[in-house]
C-alpha cells in the first residue's frame, strides 16, 4: 500500500481488520502514505495484540515524529511478534530513539531488524543505539541509521579504535593504507549529519591526488563539522595541493587548520595564494 494517500483514517480502518483473529497478514508496507502519529496509536494496538501475526512493518517516509514512535515503542514491548520495522525519514529525533532503545531492551521484543536512516538522533541518540547493541536483552541483528558507505566506514573505524566514530571528536588513522574504497567511505562518513568529528589525522596513509579530491569534495558539504585535517607525510603533489587550496576558498568548508608536508594552514592567520 505504499505511495497511496491512505492517511490516518485509512490506517485506523485497516487496523480493525488486522486485529481480527482470522487475519494472517505478516507483511504490511505503508511507506509514503501521508501518515502521522495518529496512525501509530492504532498500529501500536495491533502490535501488542496477541492475535496479530504481523512480522514486518514499513512506515518509512511518513511524518510520525517522536510522539508517534513513542506509541509504536509501547506496542513493541508486549506480545509483539514483529521482526522487522522500517522508520526511515520519519522525522525522528533523540527522544524517539530513546523510546525505541527502551522498548528493544525489553525481553518480549523480537525485533531483529530496524531501519532508521534519514532521521537525526543527535549525539545522545547515537549513544542510545550504541549502548543498545551491547545490551544482552536486545535481539537486534541489523540496525541501519547511516548510508551504506558511511556505515562501512563506521564499522571499519570502530574495529580499529574500539569506539564508534560518531561519538568521537578526534580520529587518528595514521600509517594505514586506506586505498580508494576506504577513503570514499570516510568521505561519506564526514558528509553524514550524524558525524561530529572535529579533527581527522591521516598522516602517512599513502593518500593520492585522486583520494585528496574525494576528501575535499566531502569537506565542501554543509554537514561536515571537520575543523582540522592532517595529511602530512603523504605524496599529494601539485594537483592534490590545488584541490586543497580550492576547498579552503569554498564558503561551505568549515576547515580551520590543514597540514600537508611541512606546511600548515590556519584560517585567518595564513593566506593561500
Amino acid at each position: 500500500m505504499n505511495s497511496n494517500n491512505l492517511q490516518d483514517s485509512g490506517v485506523k480502518l485497516l487496523c480493525t481488520g488486522l486485529e481480527n483473529i482470522k487475519c494472517e497478514l505478516e507483511i504490511l508496507v505503508l511507506s509514503k502514505c501521508e501518515l502521522t502519529e495518529e496512525s501509530c496509536s492504532a498500529l501500536a494496538s495491533v502490535l501488542s495484540s496477541a492475535s496479530s501475526s504481523l512480522k514486518e512493518l514499513d512506515l518509512s517516509n511518513n511524518n510520525l515524529k517522536d510522539s508517534g514512535v513513542k506509541m509504536l515503542s509501547d506496542g513493541l514491548k508486549e506480545n509483539c511478534k514483529l521482526e522487522k520495522i522500517g522508520l526511515s525519514n520519519c522525522s525522528i529525533t533523540e527522544e524517539g530513539y530513546k523510546a525505541l532503545a527502551s522498548a528493544l531492551r525489553s525481553n518480549p521484543s523480537h525485533l531483529i531488524e530496524l531501519d532508521l536512516t534519514g532521521n537525526d538522533p543527535g549525539q545522545s541518540g547515537v549513544k542510545q543505539l550504541s549502548d543498545l547493541l551491547q545490551d544482552p536483552n536486545c535481539q537486534l541483528k541489523t540496525l541501519r541509521f547511516l548510508g551504506t558507505a558511511a556505515h562501512e566506514a563506521c564499522q571499519y573505524v570502530t574495529g580499529i579504535v574500539s569506539k564508534n566514530p560518531l561519538l568521537l571528536r578526534e580520529l587518528n588513522l595514521s600509517e594505514r593504507e586506506l586505498g580508494d574504497t576506504r577513503v570514499n567511505q570516510i568521505a561519506a562518513l564526514l558528509q553524514d549529519k550524524h558525524c561530529k568529528l572535529n579533527t581527522l589525522i591521516l598522516c602517512r596513509c599513502s593518500i593520492t591526488e585522486k583520494q585528496c579530491l574525494i576528501l575535499t569534495s566531502a569537506l565542501k558539504s554543509n554537514p561536515s563539522h571537520l575543523r582540522e585535517l592532517d595529511l602530512s607525510g603523504n605524496q599529494i603533489r601539485n594537483t592534490g595541493m590545488n584541490h586543497l587550496c580550492d576547498v579552503l576558498k569554498d564558503s561551505h568548508c568549515k576547515l580551520e587548520r590543514l597540514r600537508w608536508g611541512t606546511f600548515t594552514y590556519k584560517n585567518q592567520i595564513a593566506q593561500i595564494t
